[in-house]
């Protein structure tokens, strides 16, 4: 059995004692971390092997950051970007075989103000998605994309929905790329575990909205076919977001067969 885990840090160095600490508590064989905002010489390397973790990552200053960390043997590294834009030097793509698996670590650009350059460039960024992932899920070989998604699937995944109509995370053309990938033959793991359970994995930092539960549902597990029937259990570690000092990212973690 693999623990698979998901973290959008929303910054390693700032919140490495909640990452520690989180690591040493609930010890996933696998981890996939976004917003590093961190260069890539700034990534606490040390740290991390002293946590008992290889890693792999892809830092950029100020902002982004993806990074893979494995217990066992060093991921092997396939990529680094997203194909399909030369020119886009963001750092939000990290592919790579661990345990026979391709993990693809993504963190999709949030899109706001939408309309905008901003919104146009997310849509840019998930057709490119959806064209990689495409023939990712055409190899046949067991494939799990993961991260922060920034994409509110339904109204389910969100705190009072109707406040959230013209936000990038939730507008209809940015569901809508998201069901055209859905629709490739991948499998949401907490969706095929708790089809109808209020779930949340991001809650602002401001207004209460952690004690209110007042949430959003944005960093999703994706599993290919040959490998979504291996899997046993979903969770978010929505204590961690209680922290103190911690992201407003809550870890996501999958278990699967191996």
């Amino acid at each position: 059995m693999i623990k698979i885990a998901t973290y959008n840090v929303n910054g390693i160095n700032g919140r490495l004692p909640v990452l520690l600490r989180w690591l040493n508590e609930t010890s996933p064989d696998i981890v996939c971390l976004q917003e590093l905002k961190a260069p890539q010489e700034k990534f606490p390397l040390n740290d991390i092997i002293n946590a008992g973790y290889h890693s792999i990552w892809h830092g950029q200053k100020s902002w982004n950051g993806v990074a893979i960390l494995t217990k066992e043997s060093p991921a092997q590294e396939i990529r680094r970007e997203l194909p399909g834009d030369p020119e886009d030097e963001a750092s939000r793509y990290l592919e790579a075989i661990v345990n026979g698996i391709t993990i693809g670590c993504l963190y999709l650009p949030n899109g706001n103000p939408a309309p905008g350059p901003k919104f146009d460039y997310k849509l840019k960024w998930f057709d490119r998605l959806i064209s990689h992932a495409s023939e990712l899920i055409s190899s046949g070989n067991p494939v799990i994309l993961t991260g922060d998604f920034n994409v509110i699937p339904s109204e389910i995944d969100v705190y009072k929905p109707e406040r959230w109509t013209k936000d990038a995370l939730f507008r209809p053309e940015t569901r809508g790329a998201f069901k055209s990938l859905m629709s490739q033959g991948w499998t949401d793991a907490i969706r095929a575990l708790y089809p109808d359970e209020v779930i949340y994995t991001f809650w602002d930092y401001f207004r209460n909205n952690y004690e209110r539960n007042a949430g959003l549902r944005i960093d999703h597990f994706l599993l290919s076919p040959s490998i979504s029937d291996k899997l046993i259990e979903a969770e978010v570690d929505r204590n961690v977001r209680g922290w103190e000092k911690s992201s407003d990212h809550a870890p996501v973690w999958i278990k699967i067969n191996e």
